[in-house]
């Protein structure tokens, strides 16, 4: 007989320990099939372009979205985004996926960072209950709540009756009513709105779309107000201010009723109200010139009125709290006792907390949410999802080691391991070989980028990937090594008593002529260093993480302005107008207007888009199709890559030198494999960054700045750049990079280290000198990173 007992078959709800994915065809995958294990952390390795994030986000986590969207009402799927169902065949054992992804955070000037995080929330309602004097509810301390009162008679239905009733009402807010809860008051500077020698008929106004052959023109010549033949300075003061300041009152012109408005609330209505970053360039080019944002006199700059600001505890307003350093506020929070509260005293308390641990100690509460960079933003998101309680959850993280130190990146490890401990699917796209060494399991794809990719080479463990062969494989390992010499520098750029955010005071010459690298702990300063005394000069072209602002009309070929010299050219050859071949004008397809597809809207669900059946997805007339260029038409030159289109302008009967030389600047740096007419919204992140980085080449500065240029970069690419910003300073330019890249710090001639930690601990020079002298002196956290990394 057996004593020992058998072990149970295993129970049927433990088979499900993977993800699989079978049949995965969105944007470039070609047909990826994959198994990931659950409650393990699993690396997303490969190129830029490889298709890492058609098979993360556009797959796997868009699934898993759609159908936690589709558990909700109709009602309420009618208020959330509609996601298409993902072009996959099997997706299965999918778990709740939570995104973190490195999307700037909404550049509404009310958000905050304690407004995104329910910091805020937390603050204000602790001063509703404990502040002295009391002055109200939570809302007292909002700074996007107005004061208002009114009375008056209202009307009510009662068994079949009307009764009138008087009712009173009043909302007491916290918002400062000078700037409105902004912070700052906007001041215009009238010679940047016209030109007070001509008359408006003669063009005065210089506001962009302000043009006197349109509806502007008819507006302000019919409304009476003025005579639009009389110069700006010869108008009564009543005149200008109707044209500037006056209220919108009713007009008639010819036969047509409309609205005249002044300029300056008009154009406070139609460009202020937006986020600058979301302006097309002309249009946020003329706002910079003509408003000047200065500190509100009246809140100083806290955004709450005088009543807000006056309720303390323990000596502290909300403003004050706001206006701290996080780890400061978090120690302030830490030695309040109050039973009463303590509930709510613990959970801010764990959010602040979040904070330091995650590595943001260094922000405030009151920082605008749209100032944050990529990263910071990404983990800022994060801090809702460290004390959460799930588990069985698949976080979903887009390179969280972005704008990282190597310091700060050990820290996120911790933090990506203690989620995969609580029992989570952690999925990470990562170039990072720190982050790549502690994944339990790593899929490769590639082999190359855009059609050369979306396949998986290699499935495993990190020593399975560096005995693979595969690109990523065989880079895992490289390490830069210090140049030998450095260039010597042609001048210097000299920055005095910078004390933009948390500098303090800080002079520095920066070397001209050379590659000089700007490093430090995320939050040292070398941002507000560089973009706050070296972007705004003459001759500087900065080339930030900004997204590109671009419709799904919008490809590279339309944001680098290659499409222009292309459609002369097959004007010219053809004897026809330019405008016939632009997809967005006379050549458009007429039954969908040169989109290629038509969209079907189906309210909550997602909507349909089919190709169009006329021009079968080309976007043009097909009497334009018959018009060719060196034996190619419009849509076969938009369908080529960078590199076909290259060979294909640079000789022969096609030869066009203008648009040769912005496809030079493509392939130079990496976009070889994008095609002409890929729409904008389709480029991954550090595609973005690389397209602007071909644009910005074509200026005419002398010094160019680039924030963190390695970022979406894969380790075989990094030498590219590096390659690319040789090329830049060996042709007279001067190169500024930030960048925590240890391979770029090992390529400067010069390095400018900022620190020694972050925030009010950092804003100091802490070493300049060649990478040589900060690895032999050891004397800064990036001097020993830098040092590991070289081996020295």
């Amino acid at each position: 007989m057996r004593t020992d007992t058998p072990s149970p078959a295993p129970h049927a709800a433990d088979t499900h320990d993977m993800i699989r994915v079978q049949g995965a065809r969105e944007n470039n995958l070609k047909d990826v099939s994959v198994e990931i294990p659950k409650r393990r952390l699993t690396v997303f390795t490969g190129v830029s372009g490889s298709g890492k994030s058609s098979l993360v986000f556009g797959t796997i986590a868009a699934e898993s979205q759609r159908l936690i969207n589709e558990t909700y009402s109709t009602f309420v799927q009618g208020f959330m985004p509609t996601l298409a169902r993902p072009e996959v065949d099997v997706l299965d054992g999918l778990t709740t996926a939570i995104i973190v992804d490195q999307e700037r955070m909404g550049g509404n000037p009310r958000s905050t960072v304690g407004t995104a995080t329910d910091a805020n929330a937390m603050l204000r309602i602790l001063f509703s209950r404990l502040g002295q004097p009391h002055i109200g509810s939570a809302q007292a301390f909002s700074f996007n709540v107005a004061s208002i009162s009114g009375a008056g008679a209202v009307t009510i239905e009662r068994g079949g009756q009307a009764v009138k009733e008087r009712r009173e009402f009043s909302i007491n807010g916290g918002m400062c009513p000078r700037c409105e809860g902004t912070g700052s008051v906007t001041d215009f500077d009238l010679t940047q709105l016209y030109d007070d020698s001509r008359s408006l008929n003669e063009g005065a106004l210089t506001i962009p779309g302000y043009s006197m052959d349109g509806w502007y023109g008819r507006i302000f010549s019919g409304c009476g107000f003025f005579d639009p033949d009389k110069p700006i300075r010869e108008f009564t003061k009543r005149e200008l201010h109707d044209l500037l300041y006056k209220e919108p009152v009713k007009i008639k012109v010819e036969g047509i009723n409309l609205t005249y408005e002044g300029l300056i609330p008009k154009i406070q209505k139609s460009m202020l109200a937006k986020d600058v970053d979301s302006m097309q360039p002309h249009i946020r080019a003329f706002v910079e010139r003509v408003v000047t944002f200065t500190t509100c006199p009246d809140c100083e700059g806290t955004r709450l009125n005088e009543a807000a600001r006056s309720s303390k505890i323990a000596g502290i307003s909300i403003a004050d709290a706001c206006a701290m350093q996080i780890s400061d506020l978090a120690a302030w929070v830490r030695d309040l006792d109050e039973p009463s509260v303590a509930p709510l005293l613990a959970k801010l308390q764990h959010t602040l907390d979040s904070f330091v641990k995650i590595g943001l100690g260094y922000l405030s509460l009151n920082r605008p949410s749209g100032t944050l960079s990529g990263g910071e933003a990404q983990r800022t998101k994060m801090i809702r999802h460290l004390g959460s309680s799930l588990t069985d959850v698949t976080y979903v993280f887009d390179e969280p080691t972005i704008g990282l130190h190597p310091h700060d990146i050990q820290r996120m490890n911790e933090l990506l391991l203690q989620l995969r401990n609580k029992g989570n699917t952690v999925l990470v796209v990562e170039h990072k070989p720190e982050t790549i060494a502690i994944a339990d399991h790593v899929v490769d794809l590639g082999p190359g980028a855009g059609t050369a990719g979306g396949e998986v080479v290699f499935e495993g463990t990190v020593d399975g990937l560096r005995a693979s062969g595969t690109r990523t494989g065989r880079h895992l390992d490289d390490r830069a090594r210090l140049k030998p010499s450095v260039r010597t520098p042609s001048g210097q750029l000299e920055v005095r008593g910078a004390d933009t955010h948390n500098l303090q005071n800080v002079d520095v010459d920066i070397p001209l002529g050379v590659l000089t690298v700007v490093t430090g702990v995320a939050g040292s300063g070398k941002s507000s260093l560089i973009h706050g005394s070296v972007s705004g000069r003459d001759g500087v072209v900065t080339v930030d993480q900004g997204a590109i602002r671009g419709s799904r009309r919008s490809n590279p070929a339309t944001y680098t302005g290659l499409l222009d010299p292309i459609r002369k050219a097959f004007a010219k050859a053809n004897g026809v107008k330019p405008a016939l071949f632009s997809a967005n004008s006379e050549g458009a397809c007429p039954a969908c207007n040169g989109a290629g597809v038509i969209y079907t809207d189906l309210a909550m669900m997602a909507g349909v888009a089919t190709t169009c059946e006329e021009c079968e997805g080309k976007r043009f007339q097909a009497s334009v199709l018959e018009y060719h260029l060196g034996g190619r038409d419009i849509s076969e030159v938009l369908a080529m890559s960078v590199d076909e289109a290259e060979e294909f302008f640079g000789a022969g009967e096609a030869r066009t030198p203008a648009a040769h030389k912005i496809l030079d600047r493509l392939a130079d740096v990496g976009l070889g494999y994008l095609t002409l007419g890929q729409p904008l919204t389709t480029l991954s992140g550090g595609e973005r960054q690389r397209l602007k980085l071909a644009t910005q080449m074509a200026t005419s500065g002398g010094v160019y700045v680039l924030d963190e240029p390695t970022t979406g970069l894969h380790l075989a690419d990094v030498e590219h750049l590096l390659a690319l910003l040789d090329r830049l300073v060996d042709s007279g330019k001067s190169v500024i990079v930030i960048e925590h890249h240890q391979a770029v710090m090992a390529h400067a001639d010069w390095i400018i280290d900022l620190g020694p930690g972050a925030g009010h601990d950092g804003g100091r020079i802490v070493f300049e000198g060649t990478p040589a002298d900060l690895v032999a002196a050891r004397s800064t956290l990036t001097g020993e990173h830098l040092a590991a990394y070289v081996g020295a």
